[in-house]
């Protein structure tokens, strides 16, 4: 009995703690969006914050040259469509993260925008934290299902359908 008891509690306890770095994970992405909006006040003086960052990180010598082309050509040009998506995007995906709906998209929008934080210039411990967590929240995937809608929907299926390599040996057995 005592054996079974350690059994599932082994069982349960690495994805309980891949869903609490989900849920952490998704927290982080919501106080972003939420802080965006509430104290560096993008809402209130739209344009003025996201304009200076991205003014400064053209001056940062860590900035790749390809970036700047695309901060000078894109970033600046629509600038305040920015300061008005980012935050919004922010709230929704982490939000969607953690109640477990359309994780792995979600999550992967999250890498894209995080890459172009860091590519922007700003590399800090918070940003190797998240970089890090959505990294392993996507190579341990099966488990961030438990306690989603992901999983209420049977959406999980979608994102963690295993492919099954057969040998030649394999094929030529089934095919007879």
């Amino acid at each position: 009995m005592i054996i079974q008891s350690k059994a599932n509690k082994k069982r349960w306890l690495f994805p309980s703690l891949i869903v609490l770095m989900r849920v952490l994970f998704g927290v982080g992405w919501l106080l972003a969006g939420v802080t965006k909006i509430s104290e560096k006040l993008w809402f209130k003086e739209p344009g003025i914050f996201l304009n200076e960052y991205l003014v400064s990180s053209l001056g940062k010598s860590n900035v790749p040259l390809f970036y700047k082309v695309f901060i000078q050509n894109v970033a600046l040009q629509y600038v305040m469509i920015l300061n008005y998506v980012i935050p919004i995007v922010q709230i929704i995906l982490g939000v969607l993260i953690i109640i477990g709906l359309l994780t792995i998209p979600s999550i992967l929008i999250c890498l894209f925008m995080h890459i172009n934080f860091i590519l922007s210039g700003n590399m800090n411990l918070m940003s190797l934290v998240l970089y890090t967590s959505a990294f392993t929240l996507i190579i341990f995937r099966t488990n961030i299902y438990h306690l989603s809608l992901d999983r209420y929907f049977h959406l999980d299926i979608l994102f963690t359908a295993k492919i099954s390599v057969l040998s030649k040996k394999e094929k030529i057995l089934s095919n007879t």
